[in-house]
């Protein structure tokens, strides 16, 4: 995720201070990972140095002075192409679990027990998201699709590795 992107995104509503940036940010995108103070700040100050956002205002209310940011008619721009290109699919070629396969033939360690372990594991992930997405509101219910229909894909790739655990053998350790 470009969090530039996101915190120019969120400034098309309005100005707004870096504390209500970060809320924001969290409320609809970090239930898994909010953001930290320091990263919102060191990125409206790249922002700000690119010419995307301006300081609005300064407030300071008896306590520290509070900037408020606004986004440009470049960063308006800069927002609108990057929502305009597609996501760059990831075709996992190079996967972790395959080549823990291909390890674990090579050295004479149990693939089956290795593919049987990581299923139990994508199975128990796959619990915690349902329970999340049955108690969750529509955002949470659309994250943890995401992340289940991935999952969902790694168990095919399971069980059909699984299935020719013997052919990949020969394969790869001749």
């Amino acid at each position: 995720m470009s969090i530039g992107h996101t915190l120019l995104g969120l400034l098309e509503s309005g100005p707004r201070h870096g504390y209500d940036l970060k809320r924001t940010f969290d409320e609809k995108f970090g239930q898994d990972r909010p953001l930290h103070y320091g990263q919102v700040y060191s990125t409206m100050s790249r922002l700000l140095k690119n010419g995307l956002v301006e300081v609005d205002g300064v407030e300071s209310e008896g306590g520290p002075e509070r900037k408020r940011y606004a986004i440009t008619d470049a960063g308006i721009t800069d927002v609108s192409q990057w929502l305009a290109q597609p996501e760059k699919p990831e075709p996992y070629l190079q996967s972790t679990l395959y080549t823990k396969v291909v390890l674990a033939l090579l050295t004479d360690r149990s693939a089956a027990g290795l593919l049987d372990t990581q299923r139990s594991a994508h199975l128990r992930m796959m619990r915690i998201l349902t329970d999340r997405k049955r108690q969750g509101d529509l955002a949470d219910q659309l994250i943890c699709d995401h992340a289940l229909f991935h999952l969902e894909a790694d168990l095919r790739w399971l069980e059909l590795t699984a299935a020719r655990l013997d052919q990949l053998a020969k394969v790869v350790a001749p």
